[in-house]
């Protein structure tokens, strides 16, 4: 029954359905052929998915990233993010790579950073000698650093569906978020020398025009802060923190910038309903599938099998690791996470990793899937917009696709660089 829920699915999406459906016709066969539920059930666990506290954390946390992106944060964080890297080598791709990092504690998506950067700051990257492709791979891997940072919708998806602790996910993959942006612009350091990519401004900024810059992006620098001294103390969990931030949106934008109007916040509304629309309806299809999964024993027939292969910890990890870099590049990353994750997790913990580690590793190598061909979602939102062909994109991808393998293995050997923060704080 396993072997035909995953020959169907396959099916459906070669045939060009879109996952949400894919999701739940292939489960079809576990409530018609073995009689195992009425199909009514699917129905009822299609709604009893939607009744959980912690998953109102999702459409909180995409308002209250939808109502910064109004407010004219995102226009402040470029200009500081400008002023600090764009002396640089490669001056214009480092911006990008600490605006993905400063922008990980607002959109919270990396598909949504990769898409606005390069409506942002693609056609500048271009028209400063950079080349297409040098510019997509650049903002495609910088995505990436959103998917780690607070308040990452993966880490809260992941979370919801693996009953891990939302809060100690966040502030694991603070440090994480810190370590890929040195990487990847280190990384961003060495192709632009290679290739003579010039600094986007011609000497350092003064201290005076840093505090400036810095004074006027206070207000969005300290949101990723609010969040970790709340789960610190114990003032909110992470459902309330996203409400919490929700209204500190809006204050922020009627109050203190004055940007927010009613036609822009209707704006933010809008495209958060379809953005929540999306996801939701992902995580009640996936719920029919995980319930037919649950029915035939699927988390235990896995970790059966994968331990008659091996039971060393480390080479189950790297199986767990190759299926989600495989997984990542055929589905979107909230598909994969509520998909995969409940099937690899009772493996990893049966070997004896931390699940808050797992979490992390997890979430980001998801979204590594989406930067690699055939399907990767986030190569396909950036190229799509700047007009790259997916060859080209590739092959200028090669040196960050090499940052990437050295920190996931950092990330996988040295657990603690998850596991400081969390146990330290809570």
């Amino acid at each position: 029954m396993l072997i035909l829920i995953a020959v169907l699915f396959t099916v459906f999406l070669v045939i060009g359905m879109p996952v949400a459906f894919a999701l739940a016709l292939a489960s079809v066969p576990v409530f018609i052929l073995t009689g195992a539920m009425p199909p009514t059930v699917v129905i009822q666990k299609m709604v009893t998915a939607t009744q959980s506290f912690p998953l109102l954390a999702v459409p909180f946390f995409i308002l209250a990233g939808n109502l910064m992106n109004v407010t004219g944060i995102t226009f402040r964080l470029v200009k500081f993010a400008r002023l600090l890297t764009g002396w640089m080598a490669g001056g214009l791709a480092q911006v990008s790579i600490v605006l993905s990092f400063m922008m990980g504690g607002i959109s919270g998506s990396a598909v949504a950073d990769a898409s606005m950067e390069a409506r942002l700051l693609g056609p500048s990257m271009i028209k400063q000698g950079y080349s297409k492709a040098s510019t997509a791979a650049v903002l495609a891997f910088g995505s990436v650093i959103t998917a780690t940072i607070p308040p990452s919708i993966g880490l809260i998806l992941f979370g919801f569906v693996n009953e891990v602790s939302i809060g100690r996910l966040f502030l694991a993959g603070i440090l994480p978020g810190i370590f890929l942006t040195i990487v990847l612009m280190i990384t961003s350091w060495f192709v632009a020398h290679k290739n003579g990519y010039k600094p986007d401004l011609p000497t350092v900024p003064s201290a005076k025009e840093l505090w400036s810059s810095f004074s006027e992006s206070i207000w969005a620098l300290a949101f990723p802060v609010i969040l970790i001294v709340g789960f610190r103390f114990g003032l909110f969990t992470a459902t309330e923190a996203g409400a919490f931030l929700v209204f500190y949106a809006l204050c922020v934008g009627f109050f203190v910038y004055r940007e927010l109007d009613w036609k822009k916040l209707h704006e933010a509304v809008t495209g958060s309903v379809s953005d929540l629309g999306m996801v939701m309806l992902l995580i009640i299809m996936a719920a029919v599938l995980g319930y037919a999964m649950t029915i035939e024993r699927a988390p235990q027939q896995i970790t059966e099998f994968v331990t008659t292969l091996t039971e060393n910890p480390v080479l189950i990890l790297t199986l767990v690791v190759a299926v989600l870099v495989i997984s990542g590049m055929f589905l979107e990353g909230a598909a994969n996470i509520l998909l995969v994750t409940p099937i690899v997790m009772p493996v990893l913990v049966n070997a004896g990793y931390d699940p808050v580690h797992m979490g992390i590793l997890i979430v980001t190598l998801i979204n590594f899937g989406g930067l690699t061909p055939p399907v990767g979602v986030i190569m396909f939102t950036v190229c799509g917009i700047l007009d790259v062909k997916t060859g080209a994109y590739t092959r200028a991808s090669i040196p960050f696709f090499i940052a990437m393998a050295v920190f996931f293995i950092l990330m996988a050997a040295v657990p603690s660089l998850t596991l400081l923060l969390p146990n330290a704080l809570m």
